[in-house]
């Protein structure tokens, strides 16, 4: 069935959740788990930082802090047995999406287990969202996972 489950991970609450059910379905079903966090510059864009300070001071940070929080996450995995890797990549020009799907296709992933915001309404259509693009188009299923209703943050009015 599936024999390797991609996760895409930021360290998010919902990224955590996403873990959790692919350590499970992993655990159950013998898959590898391999673990995705791209960096995207323009999640950290603020206008005012020079080409070459990002090069030189912002990416090989963000590179180092990436790798720590996917490593962790990989030993959570191995400690229950379960065989996992880590995939660090810079996005220079695609949509976070499309890189996730490329990673998919390239490694030959039978699942991708995907934590999801939920948003709705007008924070999706400004916010866009890289799960539901995901979904869509992957060529592979697609397992989006929600935190539970007790640990979703109160929203605001």
């Amino acid at each position: 069935m599936y024999k390797k489950i991609l996760v895409p991970f930021d360290g998010s609450p919902t990224s955590e959740q996403a873990l959790k059910e692919a350590a499970g379905l992993a655990l159950k079903l013998g898959a590898q788990v391999r673990l995705l966090h791209i960096i995207d510059p323009l999640t950290h864009a603020v206008g005012f930082v020079r080409p070459e300070v990002y090069r030189s001071d912002f990416l090989p940070a963000a590179m180092k802090a990436a790798e720590s929080m996917l490593r962790t996450a990989c030993e959570q995995l191995t400690a229950q047995g379960i065989q996992a890797e880590i995939c660090l990549l810079e996005n220079l020009d695609a949509q976070v999406a499309q890189l996730v799907i490329d990673e998919a296709r390239q490694w030959g992933a039978s699942l991708i287990v995907l934590g999801t915001q939920g948003r709705r309404g007008m924070a999706r259509m400004f916010l866009g969202s890289d799960a539901e693009q995901v979904a869509r188009t992957a060529p592979v299923p697609v397992l989006l996972v929600r935190l539970p209703a007790d640990a979703q943050p109160a929203a605001s009015v």
